[in-house]
């Protein structure tokens, strides 16, 4: 049975934005593929509805950030999955964001992931402390 994860988006441990679920075909697949399979998502829904904030632990090209998330600065148009998935693989490997698989902390993008329709995946955006 192809497994359907719980996704969800978090900072300082509070949720941010809706959960939402992805199925995927196998159940072993790699850190890296979640992320982008994630990426691909929410770029897929993007594209299908107009909106005027982004939620996701990457910002766009053209944005601004808000209290309510990422606000776009021009015309919603198309926009392509290979751009803001390698703007991910950066933030994720620059420690912008952690990724939780089942409470467990996954750091390498090569490592496999055993998911199940139980398993929830939590995006940890972290914070730069401020320094004064």
């Amino acid at each position: 049975m192809a497994p359907r994860i719980s996704i969800s988006d978090q900072v300082k441990l509070e949720r941010t934005a809706p959960d939402f679920d992805l199925t995927f075909l196998h159940e072993r697949i790699p850190l890296g593929e979640l992320i982008r399979s994630r990426v691909f998502r929410e770029v897929k829904d993007c594209n299908a509805k107009v909106f005027e904030h982004f939620h996701g632990p990457v910002q766009p090209t053209e944005t601004e950030q808000t209290l309510s998330g990422h606000r776009f600065l021009t015309k919603i148009r198309t926009i392509g999955g290979q751009v803001p998935f390698q703007l991910a693989l950066g933030a994720f490997e620059a420690g912008g964001f952690l990724v939780l698989v089942d409470n467990q902390q996954v750091t390498d993008l090569d490592a496999e992931l055993h998911l199940t329709t139980a398993s929830e995946v939590v995006f940890l955006e972290l914070v730069p402390l401020v320094r004064g």
